[in-house]
């Protein structure tokens, strides 16, 4: 369902197929309430998050070290699809402001499937080492742990 070329040299991804209900995963990433128990791989947490989901609109959350050091993220959306796709960077604030220090841009897909969802997320970078980076920060294995914690609160909690 890739909407776009992957350059390999430039954007990470991750692709599963869950069973879990696109409806259930459009929440959980569309909703503070249901997001922050899952966005962020344990033992790190989620503890505050807040999301205006229109073009421009702020996704802005504060993920928790196991240390307590808190990292505030912030960004804007770029596209938004209702129960089908999110674009969002940290390279614009709210109401499309350039921000330095952006980082990368995020793309989550779903697409209805047999017993449930084709998820796809993708990072894209600015440049290799951007890509690099975010690779060595643990991309596959965090992002690969978020969804596997999407997927566990959206069958006990949604």
């Amino acid at each position: 369902m890739t909407a776009y070329p992957i350059d390999p040299k430039l954007d990470l991804m991750l692709e599963r197929t869950v069973d879990v209900p696109v409806d259930l995963v459009w929440r959980a990433w569309t909703e503070p309430k249901h997001l922050m128990p899952w966005f962020t791989p344990a033992p790190w947490k989620t503890v505050d998050c807040e999301i205006d989901l229109r073009p421009g609109g702020i996704f802005r959350t504060v993920m928790r070290s196991p240390e307590g050091q808190d990292m505030n993220n912030i960004g804007c959306y770029l596209e938004v699809i209702e129960k089908r796709k999110l674009v969002f960077t940290d390279a614009l604030l709210p109401g499309f402001r350039p921000r330095d220090g952006g980082f990368f841009t995020g793309i989550v897909m779903m697409e209805p499937a047999a017993g449930g969802t084709t998820y796809t997320a993708c990072a894209i970078h600015k440049d290799e080492a951007g890509r690099k980076a975010h690779e060595e920060m643990g991309f596959h294995s965090g992002w690969g742990t978020a969804l596997d914690q999407l997927v566990a609160y959206a069958k006990a909690k949604m």
